[in-house]
């Protein structure tokens, strides 16, 4: 029974912190249609950002609630700051391009990316544990987990009503989704489509970065934390459906629990069976369990 508890709690974590990540690399690829392999890129900086202030602001003295507001302060600095610099700077020149070319560029930016991160915060771990202690734990049908995970679950969860509420209520959502639909008949009808392309991809740095923030109470952080994260949304987008935010909801629980349940049953193939449960869902509906629906061209 415990095991059971323990292979739940452990899934929904995963997933929560996986949905943050491949929701923000989901909308990206739905709106610009870039596959954007610099993301993972983008979870290790916010990762790094947190650790590194929660650590020092410990250091100086400062209670450790303070963690709180340094999580979302590390994450809107980084995915904004190098968001904002990646797609006015170099994607913007990229658009039209084979998706191909708008691939390799994003390798190349991610690969970029890691080595600043490793000049700026070098190679050794860095921990940032202290929001986890300040909240504590709590039992949960005999298990112990800590009450940071439980607020990681409710963040994203939160996350993912609002964006739902955003697009389906908004001015800004229904721009979002007519250029998804259709760009050039955006364009036409006078949406500024290159500054829909910017926030997009703005506030899916945003999302990549904070999902890594969020994480960095929970675990060391050290380098090549991005390699696997950008590969695990891959797949979590690729099961869901690329582009679609609902699909980014059940993608990241189905390889949440399926992780979950490899860790603890058979460890030794943890990404084995995530990506087992991909080939399947792939080899039955190639788009994803959901799919966007293209426009019609005639």
């Amino acid at each position: 029974m415990q095991i059971a508890v323990t292979i739940f709690l452990d899934g929904l974590v995963t997933a929560s912190y996986l949905f943050i990540v491949a929701v923000g690399l989901t909308m990206v690829f739905g709106v610009m249609k870039i596959l954007n392999v610099a993301h993972g890129a983008l979870y290790a900086s916010g990762a790094y950002g947190a650790a590194y202030l929660i650590q020092n602001a410990a250091r100086l003295g400062y209670p450790d609630w303070v963690g709180f507001i340094l999580i979302p302060i590390a994450a809107v600095v980084a995915g904004s700051l190098i968001g904002f610099v990646l797609e006015r700077g170099i994607l913007k020149r990229l658009y039209g391009q084979d998706e191909v070319t708008v691939l390799l560029a994003t390798f190349a930016l991610f690969l970029v990316l890691e080595d600043t991160l490793h000049i700026i915060f070098g190679t050794q771990a860095y921990q940032a544990y202290q929001p986890m202690l300040y909240l504590g734990d709590v039992k949960v049908a005999g298990v112990h987990r800590d009450l940071f995970s439980g607020l990681l679950i409710v963040a994203a969860a939160s996350l993912a009503i609002i964006g739902w509420g955003i697009l389906r209520f908004t001015r800004h959502g229904r721009l979002v989704k007519a250029v998804v639909f259709d760009r050039e008949v955006s364009e036409a009808m006078g949406t500024k489509v290159g500054k829909i392309f910017t926030r997009t991809f703005v506030i899916g740095c945003i999302l990549g970065a904070f999902g890594g923030a969020c994480v960095a109470p929970l675990i060391s952080v050290t380098p090549g934390i991005s390699v696997e994260i950008i590969a695990i949304s891959f797949a979590v987008v690729a099961i869901g459906g690329m582009g679609s935010i609902p699909g980014a909801v059940l993608g990241a629980l189905a390889v949440g629990f399926t992780k979950a349940a490899a860790v603890h049953l058979f460890p030794q193939g943890e990404l084995f069976v995530v990506y087992a449960v991909m080939v399947l869902v792939l080899s039955i509906k190639p788009e994803g369990i959901f799919s966007l629906v293209a426009a019609r061209r005639i």
